[in-house]
């Protein structure tokens, strides 16, 4: 990391998406000066991320989490949360400019909702131009993979055609649901093709070969995802484009998530004006003499990867997409993207520190 910059925090960095939050801070070069990682859970397994130059074990992270920050993400729960953000909202350093949260797992206490913000579409510049209106800190949603997906999708399609309706699946992997799910999904997998008793601790079924439409009594958590992701488009497609109708399940896979997304449109479009309207970084469309891609083509990436477009048999103004996205890695990047822009707009006080 660069020895000038800011004062930065992750919340839960020893969860999977706090671990690909500092993979990412360290490829794209964020100027961090001082960085301070709080662990998740206190049950959650602290499994390193391969590729990070230095890994982290449990003794890096601290229990208590700082009030002095320019920068903090928020990247699992954390039973300090409120607290810290009464500790945080007294303290003003007015000499480091406004300070800014960035939560990707929706965990914060909130008085009122936060803007949910997507840099890849909204501009680089477009959290960086809102006031914070003399607050001590903004609060910045950065949703989830889904909503990234599905958001993009539809608001890019409404730029240039009428969608009257849609209708999205999530294929939701193990990795959502933590180490923990990864580990048992292996298992469950092993047993069953040697004929023993399958774990049921973190799904509470058997995912390992099936799909489920919820986990059931005990595992609400998970299924809030549904939820979650509901909620966050409607908040950032705010009539741009209809909140699809949305169903989640959870499938036998390890990493990525997997849309399918059904939209209507007024009126027939041609495909090739459809593709015109849909690319454009990150999203990446196969075309018919490709592979149809799939959750594994995408571990490890930033792209949102899209199937060869394929119109409705019985409604000529339909179309199906079929797109898959790292579900870590994509929120990771939109998080530190917005930073990215919060940087850009205050760099003389960066350069003052």
């Amino acid at each position: 990391m660069k020895t000038t910059g800011y004062d930065v925090t992750v919340i839960g960095a020893s969860s999977l998406l706090g671990k690909e939050l500092l993979a990412v801070l360290e490829e794209r070069n964020f100027p961090i000066s001082n960085l301070i990682t709080v662990s998740g859970e206190p049950d959650e397994p602290d499994l390193p991320i391969v590729g990070l130059s230095r890994r982290r074990t449990q003794s890096d992270y601290q229990e208590e989490i700082p009030a002095d920050f320019d920068f903090a993400f928020v990247a699992a729960p954390h039973s300090d949360l409120a607290p810290w953000m009464e500790r945080a909202g007294r303290e003003r350093p007015g000499s480091k400019g406004s300070r800014a949260v960035m939560d990707l797992c929706c965990s914060l206490p909130q008085a009122e909702p936060a803007a949910v913000r997507v840099p890849f579409l909204d501009g680089p510049s477009a959290t960086a131009q809102e006031h914070d209106g003399g607050k001590a800190f903004r609060a910045i949603v950065s949703p989830h993979a889904a909503t990234l997906v599905i958001g993009a999708l539809l608001s890019r399609l409404a730029a240039r055609f009428h969608v009257r309706n849609a209708v999205a699946q999530i294929f939701s992997p193990a990795s959502e649901m933590g180490p923990r799910a990864i580990d048992e999904l292996q298992k469950q997998t092993v047993n069953l093709l040697s004929f023993q008793k399958v774990p049921r601790e973190a799904f509470g079924a058997q995912i390992a070969f099936n799909l489920l439409p919820r986990l059931g009594a005990g595992f609400e958590k998970a299924d809030a995802l549904e939820s979650r992701v509901r909620n966050e488009l409607t908040a950032y497609l705010e009539g741009r484009a209809p909140v699809p109708a949305l169903r989640l399940l959870q499938v036998p896979v390890f990493y990525s998530t997997a849309v399918s997304l059904y939209a209507e449109t007024a009126e027939r479009v041609p495909p090739s004006d459809l593709v015109a309207a849909l690319e454009g970084a990150p999203i990446k469309i196969r075309r018919t003499s490709e592979k149809p891609p799939t959750p594994a083509d995408v571990a490890g990436e930033g792209d949102i990867l899209v199937d060869a477009i394929q119109p409705d048999a019985a409604h000529p103004a339909g179309l199906w997409l079929w797109a898959v996205a790292d579900n870590m890695r994509l929120a990771a990047i939109n998080a530190v993207q917005i930073a990215e822009g919060l940087h850009r707009q205050r760099q003389p006080l960066h350069l003052m520190k």
